[in-house]
């Protein structure tokens, strides 16, 4: 597992309180459960937004991180 710097946005941003911290995951799945344990507000956020990892933006839970996650809110408009 390696310690992530993890930066909130917007939605996601009030709904944790703060704009960046540091977890330890190894994968967005870990990531994401530590995040709804330590913030169930996150909830609705993580439900419709993305996390952008490493630059490139998943919402698959499989996927290896490694040094940054951006907490992404649903965007609308086009």
């Amino acid at each position: 597992m390696s310690e992530i710097r993890v930066r909130y946005f917007a939605a996601a941003a009030e709904a944790a309180g703060r704009e960046e911290e540091h977890f330890t995951a190894s994968t967005v799945g870990e990531l994401r459960d530590t995040l709804l344990a330590s913030y169930p507000a996150l909830g609705p956020v993580l439900a419709k937004g993305s996390f952008l990892v490493d630059g490139v933006v998943t919402r698959d839970l499989a996927r290896p991180i490694t040094a940054r996650v951006d907490i992404l809110p649903p965007f609308s408009g086009g």
